[in-house]
């Protein structure tokens, strides 16, 4: 992919009829067009990515680009954000201020693109916007479709939570570990006295 991500991706000689009637020059051409179709990357404020896109899909529209601009797609996955033991689901931007448009880039395309309100330019160096490589696509369409959700939590070690469900529910405790991947928290709970880890799901516990 470009450095940007890395940093948080024989026409034939001979010219025949077809049974259907339509040259094979015309189709070379049609090929020829779907082989110039590539992924750009173009940059806008960041938070403004989905507003960009609504802009432009308006300008694909009303300026009969369809068959040079093909498709617009913001990079997300899905994350569960766990606040006060309630789950809710939001939508992360992978790539905060960049959005991807498959395109046969062309003068009268650029334009339409580059001057689509709150793009600030395309990725590339100065005027000559560059490509994705198509393993680069492939990788971000693929983590895009594959990736399990991930969690968001908004307590970390050190932090005074309460138990909210469970044989320990109601029980107070200071967090000890958060385990990302397997979606654990271990508190500390004093037990009989005595300092107790205890493992819980995310949903278990809210600050205190």
């Amino acid at each position: 992919m470009t450095d940007l991500f890395n940093d948080d991706l024989s026409e034939s000689e001979d010219i025949e009829s077809t049974d259907d009637g339509v040259s094979n020059s015309a189709q070379a051409d049609e090929n020829k067009s779907d082989d110039n179709r590539q992924w750009f990357v173009i940059h806008c404020y960041s938070g403004y990515e989905n507003k960009v896109r609504k802009n432009l899909e308006q300008r694909i529209e009303t300026m009969a680009m369809k068959d040079k601009i093909f498709d617009v797609v913001i990079p997300t996955q899905e994350e569960i954000e766990v606040r006060d033991g309630k789950r809710r689901t939001v939508e992360r931007h992978v790539f905060p201020g960049y959005v991807l448009v498959n395109m046969i880039l062309e003068e009268d395309s650029w334009f339409v693109v580059r001057n689509t309100p709150g793009v600030t330019g395309f990725v590339g160096m100065g005027d000559d916007p560059t490509p994705l490589r198509p393993e680069e696509v492939q990788s971000i369409l693929r983590r895009m479709e594959n990736e399990a959700p991930t969690f968001k939590v908004t307590y970390k070690p050190g932090d005074r939570v309460r138990i909210v469900d469970g044989p320990f529910n109601d029980f107070r405790g200071i967090v000890d570990e958060i385990q990302m991947e397997r979606s654990k928290i271990r508190v500390m709970v004093n037990f009989f006295g005595r300092e107790t880890p205890v493992e819980l799901d995310f949903l278990q516990v809210e600050k205190a």
